[in-house]
């Protein structure tokens, strides 16, 4: 389980991210470089970091589920996630 405060930091950023995203697209398409660098670090997009829904954990995430591996196989196996079973030949 991720800190409480690292879930925290990473939608702080997914929200400025959102908030600067119409400006700078504007600023790049203008090609103002140095206007871009005076926008805060945290509204760059890549700066975000894919995190598991339900947990936090920030590696083994799958995208397609945006869960962690480790809770998708328990999920998948519980028979949560639907269309998902265990392969077997």
């Amino acid at each position: 389980m991720a800190k409480e405060s690292m879930k925290a930091r990473e939608r702080k950023r997914a929200k400025l991210v959102a908030k600067y995203a119409e400006k700078r697209a504007a600023l790049k398409a203008a090609g103002d470089y140095e206007a871009l660098q005076k926008l805060p670090r945290n509204a760059s997009p890549v700066r975000l970091h894919n995190r598991c829904q339900l947990t936090g954990r920030p590696k083994g995430y799958m995208r397609q589920f945006g869960i962690s591996r480790i809770n998708f196989r328990e999920m998948a196996l519980k028979g949560l996630i639907p269309g998902v079973k265990k392969a077997s030949w």
